[in-house]
C-alpha cells in the first residue's frame, strides 16, 4: 500500500498538521476545535497500553496513534466513561440519541452487526461514526455515514479513522460526490471492499426499507 497514505503514517501526518494550530476548527461551517483549549491531552502510555473495546477487540493502530496525541476531541463526543473506559453504543441507540428516537427501532436490525459505535464530528442532518467489528487487513475499523434525510441510509464512507482524520484535516484531498465514493478509489478501494464483504454483505450501504 502507498507509503504515508494509510494507517499510523497517515495519522502522524494529521498530528503534524494539527500541531501547527491545535485550536483550529475541523470545519468552516461550525466551530469544532481539534483540541480542547488548544492544548493536546495525550492518553498516558500505561493506560493506553491496556485499553481495549468492551468486546475485547483491540484499538486500531490509527486510533491508538491519535490517542497518543490527544483524547479531548473524542472525549467531547462521549467516547469515554468517567472511569476512562471506552463507551460504545449499539447503532440504534446512537441513532436515537443523536438523530431521531422514532427511527431507532428501524436501525435495531443492525445492532448485532454494529454493536460498538462511536460518534465522530461531521455532518449536519447526517452523522459519521466509527463501527468496531471485524477489521480490514490494516487492522482498521470502518467509518460509516448515517443519514436520515429523505429515507434512512447507512453506508461505508471511509476505510478507517486514519483516512477520516486525514481528509478532515486536509492532509489528503477527497472529492465526495456521494458518501460511498471511496469504494472505487485507486488508493482506498481495496480496504473499502474488505469492509463491504465483512459488514455490508458485499454492498456498500443499506437503504430503507431495511430487510
Amino acid at each position: 500500500m502507498a507509503n504515508g497514505q494509510h494507517g499510523v503514517e497517515l495519522v502522524e501526518r494529521v498530528v503534524e498538521s494539527v500541531r501547527l494550530d491545535p485550536g483550529r476548527s475541523l470545519y468552516d461551517y461550525v466551530a469544532v476545535p481539534w483540541v480542547t483549549n488548544g492544548t493536546p491531552t495525550p492518553m498516558p502510555a500505561d493506560r493506553l497500553a491496556g485499553l481495549a473495546f468492551p468486546s475485547g477487540r483491540p484499538l486500531s493502530p490509527s486510533l491508538r496513534a491519535w490517542l497518543e496525541f490527544d483524547t479531548s476531541l473524542l472525549r467531547r463526543l462521549g467516547w469515554f466513561t468517567e472511569a476512562g473506559e471506552l463507551a460504545p453504543r449499539p447503532l440504534s441507540r446512537l441513532v436515537g440519541e443523536e438523530l431521531s428516537e422514532p427511527w431507532a427501532e428501524d436501525f435495531a436490525v443492525f445492532d448485532a452487526r454494529f454493536p460498538e459505535c462511536f460518534l465522530l464530528p461531521g455532518g449536519s442532518d447526517s452523522r459519521r461514526l466509527l463501527a468496531v467489528g471485524e477489521p480490514d487487513s490494516t487492522g482498521e475499523y470502518p467509518v460509516l455515514a448515517l443519514d436520515l434525510d429523505d429515507l434512512p441510509f447507512l453506508g461505508l464512507m471511509y476505510p478507517g479513522i486514519d483516512v477520516y482524520l486525514a481528509d478532515t484535516a486536509g492532509v489528503i484531498q477527497i472529492d465526495f460526490d456521494e458518501y460511498t465514493a471511496l469504494s472505487g478509489d485507486r488508493v482506498y478501494g481495496r480496504r473499502m471492499s474488505e469492509h463491504s464483504a465483512r459488514h455490508f454483505a458485499g454492498d456498500v450501504c443499506f437503504e430503507f426499507p431495511f430487510d
